[in-house]
């Protein structure tokens, strides 16, 4: 087999890879994925034993047992670049020989826990409440560099969806839409509301926000996604990192499914007071359901 190239898997003098800063056995099959460095030991909290604590930049990692599983929780920062960064380097750390620089023989399959925040668009969505979400739109552009095979299904939403965006003024957005694990979302309890997450390149004009410098968007963001459906499924919330994941999951061969604890309503202009209980209680609620 072809060796890779050194610009192309590039390892630190220590032999950790890149930008985690991680050895092949720092991090465990199943990863948990929080936006913010600081909610890494409010995962790990829970675990009954921390083995490994790393750190590179924003991306804080701590690797460890609970219930005798061993899991890894890791901080990507914001955004689908940051997510290229470290789905692409967690596959790189299981599943290529650092050493030949050749990709290993037997394949290893990770599991993506996603925990983060987002704002709902809906207004019977209640603030402080959980989402899973079963796909999501990208509105970045991280799905226009991978080749994605799609199924039936995924292209004739997404026609529907690009025949919708077209009637917006003045974009050349290009959306991709990628699902979750069937799998791990066969396993989530029914009071976790379902829905289709809009990931968006950005927190102000992207989401429909202005502070001192007017979107071409803002006046049709909010109400144009909350009105689309795609038979009964409907675009319920918007943040900037779950269209990528599960993108790079599917494409790489993992699983992944991403959670939201819903800390603001864009329609009934509430925001959450307790954020922090919210989160913690969705942290514990996602272990209950996947490390038993």
């Amino acid at each position: 087999m072809e060796a890779l190239k050194k610009t192309d898997l590039i390892l630190n003098a220590d032999g950790s890879i890149y930008h985690l800063h991680l050895l092949p056995g720092d991090i465990a099959q199943t990863v948990i994925l929080v936006g913010d460095p600081g909610r890494v030991s409010m995962v790990s909290s829970y675990f009954d034993e921390v083995e490994i604590r790393k750190q590179s930049r924003e991306f804080v990692t701590h690797t460890g047992r609970l219930n005798g599983f061993r899991l890894s929780v890791i901080s990507t920062g914001i955004g689908t670049d940051n997510i290229d960064i470290v789905l692409n380097e967690i596959d790189a750390l299981h599943n290529i020989d650092f050493n030949t620089f050749t990709v290993k023989d037997v394949f290893t399959p990770l599991t993506f826990l996603r925990i983060g925040t987002s704002g709902a668009i809906q207004n019977d969505i209640a603030v402080n409440s959980f989402l899973v979400n079963i796909r999501a739109v990208g509105f970045d552009a991280l799905g226009t560099y991978y080749q994605t095979p799609q199924n039936r299904n995924c292209i004739d939403k997404t026609n529907a969806f690009l025949y919708k965006l077209s009637t917006m003024v003045e974009t050349a957005i290009v959306p991709y839409l990628s699902n979750a694990s069937e799998l791990l979302l066969d396993k989530v309890p029914s009071r976790f509301i379902r829905g289709i997450s809009a990931t968006m390149p950005g927190f102000y004009a992207p989401q429909g926000r202005v502070l001192r410098i007017n979107s071409k968007l803002t006046t049709h963001m909010i109400p144009f996604l909350s009105e689309i459906n795609f038979g009964d499924e409907r675009i319920t919330n918007i943040e900037m990192e779950t269209a990528g994941i599960y993108l790079l999951a599917s494409v790489l061969g993992h699983q992944a499914i991403s959670f939201n604890a819903i800390l603001a309503n864009r329609v009934t202009d509430e925001f959450s007071g307790e954020a922090e209980e919210t989160i913690n209680k969705l942290i514990h609620e996602v272990l209950e359901i996947f490390i038993k």
